[in-house]
């Protein structure tokens, strides 16, 4: 099931863990001390009471401006909580790397059904997708809400996931997370293929498999490529796939930001724009919203919903987690989220863009500079 933005999303997850039994598996990027985190907070804490074993998994720097406090009261109350890969070497009880993050988003409620996506556990989701601005309830600071997509999956693929999920926690503990399954005999559900594809950090492969699905994918299109992406930073092998099917006739179109929480990724990516466009690639860029998402829909059967973006970073330096779904139905569903997209956005066009001014202009040669680390 298609679930757009946090209030869609977050009742989901709250219908399966209020119904959890044998466990609560979360494994999460950000998760923050705000209206929204402690409702999780308060959830989890009432199930582990319950007897419902809830393991927490989280990224030391995506977490870094969460209080100690909060997730000294999960562990109060019985929770198991993990920190990936500490900011302190001197806490890290695996192998140490700073730049390695764990950027998965996952929730998986008694190896039955799984959350994955890009959306983290903030207030900044609390708005829904016709909300132009949000008063924060803690700061009394006036922000824009988010615009991000998360997959609700059942069937033999929870198994998969809850597998990944293992690995990612055995990164962080030597322990396993605590459950009371005694086996997982996932049913069949649905019409349609869902396979998760993994991103590891610290793995060998010459190709990130996450990063090898896309350019697979983009390659081979014969009619449309559709992303919507938060983070657009591609190589050039990336950039010359895209660009390739454009000029072979594919409808490929990009959802971007137009504004963002990070000024030298977007400028990064607009200085990929002049090629793209010259190329005969539509861009798009998502007005009233900080676009969050990283999905993709090809052909009208072949989609993707994770965590990870095109960009350097997360195919060489995260952890990442996306699933691809093979079938039409859910790529109708996808195909009309783009469309709702791209009817809140503002076109960019060849001519316009050549008229950006200097200051626009250095700022992208800045920030491609850098483009590796970001």
């Amino acid at each position: 099931m298609l679930l757009q933005d946090g209030p869609a999303t977050y009742a989901a997850m709250f219908r399966e863990m209020e119904a959890a039994r044998e466990h609560i598996y979360v494994e999460m990027y950000i998760v923050e001390d705000d209206e929204t985190g402690r409702q999780f907070a308060d959830l989890w804490l009432r199930k582990q009471k319950q007897g419902v074993p809830v393991s927490l998994l989280y990224d030391a720097v995506g977490c870094i401006d969460t209080p100690k406090e909060f997730f000294q009261r999960l562990r109060d109350g019985g929770i198991t909580v993990a920190q990936f890969n500490p900011v302190n070497p001197l806490e890290a009880k695996k192998g140490w790397d700073l730049n390695q993050r764990d950027h998965r988003k996952l929730l998986i409620v008694d190896g039955r059904v799984a959350f994955v996506g890009g959306i983290n556990i903030s207030g900044v989701y609390s708005g829904g997708s016709s909300t132009l601005r949000k008063k924060s309830d803690d700061t009394g600071k006036t922000q824009r809400p988010w615009r991000d997509t998360q997959v609700q999956v059942e069937g033999p693929v929870v198994a998969q996931l809850q597998q990944s999920y293992l690995e990612s926690w055995s990164k962080a503990e030597k322990n396993i997370p605590p459950t009371k399954q005694k086996q997982l005999t996932p049913k069949s559900a649905g019409k349609e293929l869902v396979r998760p594809i993994e991103g590891w950090a610290d793995r060998t492969e010459k190709l990130n498999p996450i990063y090898a699905t896309f350019l697979s994918a983009i390659t081979n299109s014969e009619k449309s490529v559709h992303i919507a992406m938060a983070y657009f930073v591609p190589d050039p092998q990336m950039m010359g796939a895209l660009e390739a099917a454009a000029k072979r006739g594919v409808d490929v179109q990009l959802i971007l930001p137009s504004f963002t929480d990070s000024w030298v990724v977007f400028h990064a990516a607009r200085s990929k724009y002049a090629d793209l466009l010259e190329a005969g690639v539509k861009i798009h860029e998502r007005k009233d919203r900080l676009l969050h998402a990283k999905t993709a829909v090809v052909d009208g059967v072949w989609s993707t919903v994770g965590s990870a973006n095109l960009d350097w970073r997360s195919f060489l330096h995260n952890n990442e987690l996306n699933v691809v779904v093979l079938g039409p139905e859910f790529a109708d569903q996808m195909e009309a989220a783009f469309k709702r997209d791209i009817a809140n956005s503002n076109e960019i066009t060849r001519e316009a863009w050549s008229r950006r001014g200097v200051k626009d202009r250095a700022l992208e040669a800045s920030a491609l500079v850098v483009q590796y680390w970001l």
